[in-house]
Order: structure tokens, then C-alpha cells, then sequence
């Protein structure tokens, strides 16, 4: 038996750059890739499933887990809390198991903070041009909270630096493909 232990990857993006259409692609590509389910306290959106989407839990519950030290990182968006379990993401690393962590900068840096060694990867929009088209097409949000969501978008875009890589989403499946290139080459 390999006593090599696997790595956690992590993937950031401004809301609208199509990081969970990409994710969604890598994982088809690359099955054995795990994908951390995050923890969160709001409620589930047509279509989420238990376990899949997220964990689904109260307010109450999720103050416990904090409490008890159970999360990697965790945050607080809009009224609503966002975690990673810690205990899921060292078994699957423990085990020899990449892990994928979608999560945003800030847990990012927490999760840094705690796993020097994690890689982080940035998706990027090709323009913000392309980003307002993309977050305007979900028809979703009022002007104001459209005009909101793109001025933060341009505010985490500046942390793309900060990441090890960058991958640009002009085309979903060739962002996957360079994701799975990155993957492979630290394997």
C-alpha cells in the first residue's frame, strides 16, 4: 500500500465566471477527483440535494461545529454561513484521495493558513464584458443588486494573484482540461 497522501485543491471565482460549470466538467473528466460538500445554513434551492449540493444544516448546528472546531474555514455571506468540514478532507488527503475545495477568497486564505501546502486556482471571466453578460443571462438580480454583485466581482478579481494559478473560462471544457493539467502535473 502507497503511503502517499493525497492534495487539496482549491477553486476560486467571481460569482458569474462559470466556476461550478467548469467544476462540473472537471469531474467528469477526472472521477477520481473528490469534491468537498460544504456545510451551509440556508435553505436548499430547486434542484440541491442533501449531501450533493451541501449540507444543509440550522444556524444552532452550525454555531456547534465552529464551537467544536469542526471546520477547515468557514464564512459569513449575506445572513448565511458557509463551511468546509475539516474531518471529510483529511481522510480523503490521508488516503491518497485529491480533494477539490469550490469555496471564495476568503475561506481560501483560511484554508491556506491551516494547509500551506493546498493549491489554489483562480477562474477567471475573460473580460468583465463577458461577466455582466453572464450574471445578467441568469436574470436573477434587480439592477441593484446586479450593479452590487459585479462591483464585488471586480473587487475578487484583483486577488487573482494571490493564487498559485490562473485559469481564464472562455471555453468550459478547454478551463477543465487545463484544471485536470494542473492537477496531474502535481500529482
Amino acid at each position: 500500500m502507497s503511503d502517499a497522501k493525497g492534495r487539496i485543491f482549491i477553486i476560486s471565482a467571481p460569482s458569474g465566471a462559470g466556476k461550478g460549470t467548469v467544476i462540473r466538467s472537471l469531474l467528469e473528466l477526472c472521477p477520481e477527483l473528490v469534491f468537498s460538500v460544504s456545510a451551509t445554513t440556508r435553505t436548499p434551492r430547486d434542484g440541491e440535494k442533501e449531501g450533493i449540493s451541501y449540507w444543509f444544516v440550522s444556524h444552532e448546528r452550525f454555531k456547534e461545529m465552529i464551537d467544536r472546531e469542526e471546520f477547515l474555514e468557514y464564512a459569513e455571506y449575506v445572513g448565511e454561513f458557509y463551511g468546509t468540514p475539516k474531518k471529510p478532507i483529511y481522510e480523503c488527503v490521508e488516503s491518497g484521495r485529491n480533494i477539490l475545495l469550490d469555496i471564495e477568497i476568503q475561506g481560501a486564505r483560511q484554508v491556506i493558513a491551516k494547509e500551506p501546502g493546498a493549491v489554489t486556482i483562480f477562474i477567471v471571466p475573460p473580460s468583465m464584458q463577458e461577466l455582466e453578460r453572464r450574471r445578467r443571462g441568469r436574470c436573477t438580480d434587480c439592477e441593484e443588486k446586479l450593479a452590487a454583485r459585479l462591483e464585488r466581482a471586480r473587487i475578487e478579481l484583483e486577488e487573482k494573484d494571490n493564487y498559485c494559478h490562473r485559469v481564464v473560462n472562455d471555453y468550459v471544457s478547454r478551463a477543465a482540461a487545463e484544471i485536470l493539467s494542473i492537477i496531474m502535473r502535481l500529482e
